[in-house]
């Protein structure tokens, strides 16, 4: 597993990441034995750049992570996030702060919920539209020199607000969802990341599972799993995308690797400051992914792709409209 540099202000990280979220919420039935045995054997692998959010449980995910990475909490690099609050009557309900003093109180109570002495990386997860990024980014700022945290991060904001931020102090990572079939930051995020020595963390880089060929009909998700309210997996949407996918098999069918093996070399032979964090709560899929390393393409391979999953190519939007509205802001 390769060691890289995230960014420029000194943090490290494995080529490949983990996201935690589904170990806690929204991809159907938890648990979490199951889930701390996939993050020792990532540890095992290699993979050392782990993806949480207070958001996720919401705050379970915090303390899953903590709890698994106890003994060996100077051997990673935990990522966290605030800014999207949650409704503790009604979690389906939620609001947006990025106001400095939210910030504060926000890092602290993911230390004490992850059991750690400083944060890796601080993401805001969402641009709060009442307040502007400068004040946000400079509470993020005071962390830093406080030793609260060690770098920033922000989390699907536009290249404009990126650069705003970056004015105000330097940012290490920007994640957004970025896949075969979502590739919106081409437009002009993975470049801006690239000159200002940003890492971008790619998130969701199989398609929120969809890319692994393993879903093959709207009834495969679980009764509470989220995807039954993306549009992407919704009515006419979802069999065009499912077209797709079978396209993305039968190319890594010639290639001897698994679509999702396929579609994560994709998203690493975009860019070396390019980190994908593939969620997954299981050991076989996190071995699956990992594998994906070794997958590399030619010219015309990757022409080929290009063919089949042009830029725009997924029918739906990633998230519901009034989701829609709080991202590349």
């Amino acid at each position: 597993m390769k060691i890289k540099a995230l960014g420029t202000q000194g943090l490290t990280a494995s080529e490949l990441g983990l996201g935690c979220m589904g170990m806690s919420e929204f991809y159907g039935q938890t648990n979490d034995v199951e889930s701390i045995k996939t993050l020792h054997r990532a540890h095992e692998l290699g993979i050392n750049f782990l993806d949480t959010a207070d958001a996720y449980g919401p705050h379970k995910n915090e303390i899953l992570v903590g709890k698994a990475i106890k003994n060996y909490r100077n051997e990673v690099t935990i990522a966290t996030k605030f800014g999207i609050v949650r409704d503790p009557s009604n979690p389906l309900i939620r609001g947006l702060n990025g106001k400095p003093e939210y910030v504060k109180k926000s890092c602290e109570a993911s230390l004490k919920r992850l059991d750690i002495d400083i944060i890796d990386l601080y993401y805001l997860h969402r641009k709060d539209p009442a307040t502007s990024i400068e004040e946000t980014v400079g509470a993020m700022a005071e962390l830093v020199k406080e030793g609260k945290i060690k770098a920033i991060g922000l989390s699907e904001v536009s290249s404009d607000t990126l650069r705003k931020a970056h004015a105000v102090h330097p940012i290490t990572a920007l994640q957004t969802e970025y896949s075969i079939w979502s590739r919106e930051p081409e437009d002009d995020l993975i470049e801006t990341c690239k000159e200002l020595g940003i890492a971008f963390v790619a998130y969701s880089p199989l398609g929120r599972g969809f890319l692994t060929g393993q879903i093959k009909k709207f009834e495969d998700f679980a009764a509470d799993d989220y995807r039954r309210f993306s549009p992407r997996f919704q009515g006419e949407n979802f069999q065009k995308n499912l077209d797709l996918v079978n396209k993305i098999e039968a190319l890594a069918a010639k290639k001897n690797c698994t679509a999702s093996q396929l579609a994560l070399a994709w998203v690493i032979a975009q860019g070396e400051h390019i980190f994908p964090i593939p969620g997954t709560k299981r050991i076989k899929y996190l071995e699956e992914n990992a594998v994906a390393l070794n997958v590399s393409f030619t010219k015309e391979e990757l022409d080929e792709i290009e063919t089949i999953a042009p830029k725009g190519i997924a029918a739906g939007t990633r998230y519901p409209e009034a989701m829609m509205a709080s991202v590349n802001q």
